[in-house]
């Protein structure tokens, strides 16, 4: 359509004032440009809002994602050794990698410059974010030469075995195996290292507990569509609402009430700092905690060495 190809023209000029691309390039690349109106489909309806909790949990506690995991963790023991390091549990690290893309092995399918510059010119409802995204990948193709017509992702344009987002990529990426580039497709190193990064760099807590399954004598009020994204409570106070728990941190701790439709109705856990550095990654409650207990699953089933990446018992 017209707006949008005024749109795109637009998005070239900015780039090429602000940024210093060559306005002529960029109109050769945004020539082949495909516009994908299913990743419109795919946008109103992820999982995380479609499904209930039981449901959900469903598709990622498998046998088979456990053990692939576990596997994994054999075989990456060094680079997931040196990445929890940085102060996030290991079987947290690979979980990430387990929950996005099967453990790098579904990477996406979608061109990610088709990806954003769909979202960026025919999505309004989050286009600003889409079209800073759309910026962000171009400059990341620059800096880290990435080919922007090749790079696959996934429908809203994440990448690689962690899925950044390309902010994410240019801001949290590491280059953990010290070859000189931060590769987040090919190398293992980088990505844990990365994701480390990412949850560092939002507040994570080295020794702290992610969360505390509770029990409550009534049905309380909140609803599984009621859970916050942040700590708006305390230990204390989650208390007082009578949720039951067991915890080593103190009355005043921040901590949030969770709710969630269980197989045998409503279960009620207790989220703590590190949990909502977790849904920082996704922005939902039930990302949070499937990552969290399918990273304590493979740290079940691997049962890991002291000179592998951490003992399960090390693991809050």
């Amino acid at each position: 359509p017209d707006e949008r190809r005024a749109e795109g023209r637009s998005f070239i000029r900015e780039m090429a004032d602000r940024h210093g691309f060559a306005a002529g390039d960029l109109g050769q690349v945004f020539a082949r440009v495909e516009a994908r109106p299913s990743i419109i489909d795919l946008m109103t309806r992820p999982a995380e809002k479609a499904k209930p909790w039981h449901e959900y949990r469903a598709l990622f506690l498998t046998g088979k994602r456990i053990a692939r995991g576990a596997e994994t963790a054999r075989q990456q023991s060094e680079a997931l050794q040196l990445a929890a390091q940085r102060g996030v549990p290991a079987q947290y690290l690979l979980a990430i990698t387990g929950v996005e893309t099967f453990y790098g092995e579904i990477l996406g399918r979608h061109r990610v410059i088709d990806a954003l510059a769909t979202l960026a010119f025919d999505y309004p409802p989050r286009s600003r974010f889409f079209s800073n995204e759309l910026t962000q990948f171009f400059l990341l193709a620059r800096d880290d030469g990435l080919d922007v017509e090749t790079a696959l992702g996934s429908y809203a344009g994440a990448m690689g075995a962690p899925q950044f987002m390309p902010s994410s990529y240019r801001n949290f990426a590491v280059d953990g195996d010290v070859d000189g580039r931060r590769d987040l497709f090919n190398s293992w190193p980088d990505v844990l290292a990365s994701i480390a990064n990412y949850f560092v760099a939002h507040d994570w807590k080295s020794g702290e507990p992610v969360v505390a399954r509770g029990t409550a004598a009534r049905k309380l009020a909140q609803k599984p569509a009621d859970n916050k994204l942040s700590a708006g409570d305390t230990v204390a106070g989650l208390r007082r609402l009578g949720l039951r728990f067991s915890t080593d941190q103190g009355d005043a701790a921040p901590a949030g009430l969770l709710v969630f439709d269980g197989d045998e109705g409503l279960e009620y856990w207790a989220g703590f700092r590190n949990f909502f550095v977790i849904t920082r990654y996704n922005r939902s409650s039930m990302y949070g905690l499937v990552a969290y207990q399918l990273g304590q699953a493979i740290g079940e089933g691997v049962r890991l060495t002291p000179d592998g990446p951490l003992r399960t018992a090390d693991a809050p």
